[in-house]
């Protein structure tokens, strides 16, 4: 055990500073330039590549030279849901009855917390560690393209760990692979009838949440209701669709979305009554999951040009092709979502209309038939289709001293011992086998709650907890 207890509050000291700086996926120059800023005020030794990602490292605390390096692994991005501006926009943080959250957006406690966590190990001396590989990537919410291109040599260590996992009382010892693709539906947009009415028809009040580890809570996706309002408009002449814009990140399950028609003033009081039947389905279907989830319709300005309805038709028939939520529940993991798909954005252009499917399974080769179905179900309708990401699965071997000793430490620190699971949702594990043979890796972290969506909190006293299980932890790995 530790000879005296480290504070934490320099963790929330970090993340407050994290906070201030935008970093959504693609995005990470800004967060990057302040962490090699970071090695550079302690005078560590770091290491930037051509993704922006970043590795620190720090020298064995003396004495303790002759113990194998040990890799602290984060990424630098987070889920922007409920900003106006995500490039420019800081995050507001306040506590409340002993949870940290963030007024109207996405807290970034995923993964700011753990690297928070890493930063405070970096500059303090006192704590007693082995060599250190403080490693955080890029772009691991939205195609993981920062770990998958890491060079050969990055990294030295052979034993990670992730403070990435968001389940407090566990030890994450396995993933899912996930496939995320794009699929483009080609537009050749018409002009507008002089006789329309024009409507917003606004979903919203949605609770939304991380496509992987709550695709299993029975919440509605935006895209259902929209898809169903949508089928039902086609199959009229008089009304015509302008927008389509669903969803706020590809990683997300839809919590809200919006679409822009033109009709008659005869064909008004169909659409109006569609609306009426989606919000009394809404309350039937999803009244426990999604309380607060509503429809609603208000006028506004004539749009300049439609989407043809053979397009929106094709739109339709993809949508009802591809699954939505969870395919197969896993027979050797029980409670354990296997496979699943998820919907994340469909947006209208100029020129097409974007859809996002990300695609999660326990088994590659399900993962992998999966999504080349849906990416065959667009692409025999007339559209594009490209893969942006496509992970590999990951499972660790419980019974490994390694995971023991992390297990233990739980046990000794906090008085009790943590579950090893496997998650549904994609950590970038997978890519650090791949990269570096050899290399064992646990995940853990503090309890973060509703991650990816407006409603994402951590839980205060899980920050202290997790905190002094790593300190414990790094002191036993020396």
């Amino acid at each position: 055990m530790t000879d005296q207890i480290i504070s934490s509050e320099r963790v929330f000291s970090i993340f407050r500073e994290l906070n201030q700086i935008p970093r959504p996926s693609h995005h990470e120059e800004r967060v990057a330039n302040y962490l090699c800023q970071f090695a550079e005020r302690l005078h560590l030794e770091y290491e930037r590549d051509k993704e922006n990602c970043v590795v620190i490292r720090k020298p064995a605390s003396p004495g303790h030279e002759g113990a194998e390096p040990i890799v602290l692994l984060n990424h630098m991005d987070m889920v922007c849901v409920g900003m106006n501006d995500p490039l420019n926009d800081p995050i507001e943080a306040y506590e409340e009855n002993g949870w940290m959250k963030a007024r109207g957006t996405s807290l970034g406690a995923d993964n700011g917390m753990g690297l928070s966590m890493a930063l405070a190990v970096l500059e303090d001396d006192s704590i007693v560690h082995p060599a250190l590989e403080v490693i955080t990537t890029t772009n691991e919410e939205d195609g993981m393209s920062g770990a998958s291109q890491l060079g050969k040599d990055f990294l030295k260590g052979r034993k990670v760990i992730n403070l990435d996992s968001e389940d407090y009382d566990t030890i994450t010892t396995g993933a899912a692979g996930a496939c995320l693709q794009f699929h483009r539906i080609p537009v050749i947009r018409g002009e507008v009838r002089g006789d329309e009415c024009w409507y917003r028809i606004c979903i919203e009040g949605g609770l939304g949440g991380h496509s992987g580890v709550d695709i299993n809570k029975g919440r509605c996706s935006a895209m259902i209701p929209a898809r169903t309002m949508l089928k039902a408009f086609s199959q009229t002449n008089d009304i015509d669709v302008s927008l389509i814009d669903i969803g706020e990140a590809n990683a997300s399950i839809a919590s809200k979305g919006e679409m822009i028609i033109g009709t008659s003033l005869k064909t008004s009081e169909f659409v109006k009554k569609q609306v009426d039947s989606i919000n009394q389905w809404l309350r039937e279907e999803y009244g426990k999951s999604d309380p607060n989830i509503t429809c609603r319709i208000e006028k506004c300005d004539k749009q300049e040009t439609v989407i043809p309805k053979k397009t929106i038709k094709t739109l339709i028939d993809c949508l009802e092709q591809i699954p939505q939520g969870v395919v197969k529940m896993s027979e050797v993991m029980p409670g354990t979502v296997e496979t699943s798909n998820n919907v994340g954005r469909i947006s209208t252009a100029d020129n097409h209309i974007f859809v996002s499917t990300h695609t999660r399974s326990f088994i590659d080769n399900d993962m992998e038939a999966l999504s080349k179905e849906i990416a065959n179900t667009f692409v025999a309708a007339g559209a594009g289709s490209e893969v942006v990401m496509s992970a590999p699965a990951w499972q660790e071997d419980q019974q490994s001293p390694f995971l023991q000793l992390v297990s233990n430490t739980f046990q000794d620190v906090l008085g009790w011992r943590p579950r090893m699971v496997a998650m549904h949702f994609v950590l970038e594990a997978g890519f650090f086998v791949q990269h570096y043979p050899g290399i064992q890796i646990a995940s853990i972290g503090p309890r973060i709650v509703e991650p990816h969506s407006t409603s994402e909190r951590v839980e205060l006293s899980t920050i202290n907890d997790i905190w002094q299980v790593l300190l414990e932890l790094l002191k036993r790995l020396s």
